[in-house]
């Protein structure tokens, strides 16, 4: 007799069912009232390029939605963060990145897929210049996860982060008289450095189940791994890559907390998915309905905070 938590994962209705609450919890927190629709898109298209990111590369051995579900509730989870115009767009970009950046897997004569993928990272660096510390992880990626390195896709991946900047350099000339200041100010926030402050509750709790999360997917998938192939072990690898790196700038530079935490749903919705899909025990199905209730406790918190006065 199949569990709950199987049953679950691999129904055709968890992806709906996912989308309707994601729904009810953007109008529950203020959607119209507060005329989030940029975000809400932003958060739409960002899970639908989820469902493909999973279709695509197959990141479940057998049929289940549960990275996108994943996703969708882990997002929603982070009421705090929807208010956030740059950092929704951040989040949509760093997906179709990805999406685009795997199809490069194996192949060092995709000039115009890794164009397109570091383009979308350029893109966002214009809401978020500090999107820009994850170029050196997706050029390590490129030689150790993809192996895609070669001169021709390293030039492109140049050329698609400069590619924003050149329309904004054009911009800029005409309407600055030349000075480019809007430009140097934006590139030198990279370089701004704080110190850390504390994380409200929220972002502590929403830090600490993303954590906690992450590491129950990596230990099992390292455990089990070896049934997966191996372009699937591959990309995994590379979620551990971004998540940690995310994990670890979110914790040197707080201040960055709404990009960084959003990295790490990305990262960690393929390694939990797994771990929900892909185990039928009755500890995980017990996992599985702690993990449901965990999050679910938390978005009810957060809805609770931000509709209290301030």
């Amino acid at each position: 007799m199949r569990r709950l938590q199987n049953k679950v994962v691999e129904s055709r209705m968890a992806l709906p069912a996912a989308i309707l609450y994601g729904v009810a919890v953007w109008l529950l927190a203020g959607l119209i009232q507060e005329q989030w629709w940029i975000q809400f898109g932003c958060f739409l298209l960002s899970a639908y390029l989820m469902v493909h990111l999973n279709n695509l590369n197959v990141l479940i051995r057998i049929y289940s939605r549960i990275v996108s579900v994943s996703f969708i509730i882990l997002s929603v989870a982070a009421v705090f963060l929807f208010p956030s115009i740059k950092e929704a767009i951040i989040q949509l970009c760093f997906v179709a990145s990805l999406l685009i950046f795997y199809n490069c897997y194996q192949d060092k004569e995709t000039p115009g897929w890794t164009f397109y993928a570091f383009l979308c990272l350029g893109i966002g660096s214009i809401a978020d210049i500090h999107i820009l510390y994850f170029v050196p992880i997706f050029w390590l990626m490129m030689i150790i996860i993809v192996y895609s390195i070669s001169w021709r896709t390293f030039i492109a991946s140049v050329v698609g982060l400069l590619t924003p900047y050149w329309f904004w350099a054009a911009w800029a000339l005409w309407k600055e008289d030349r000075t480019m200041s809007s430009i140097t100010q934006h590139v030198r926030l990279l370089t701004d450095y704080q110190v850390p402050e504390p994380l409200t509750s929220q972002q502590t709790l929403l830090f600490g189940l993303i954590i906690l999360l992450g590491i129950t997917g990596a230990i099992h998938f390292l455990r089990t791994s070896s049934r997966d192939k191996i372009r699937t072990r591959q990309l995994y690898y590379s979620f551990f890559i971004l998540g940690t790196t995310a994990a670890i700038l979110l914790i040197l530079q707080p201040q960055h907390y709404d990009m960084m935490i959003r990295i790490m749903i990305i990262a960690v919705s393929p390694l939990i998915g797994h771990f929900l899909a892909l185990t039928k025990t009755k500890f995980t199905n017990i996992a599985f309905l702690m993990i449901t209730t965990a999050v679910l406790a938390l978005t009810v918190f957060n809805l609770w905070i931000s509709s209290s006065p301030s």
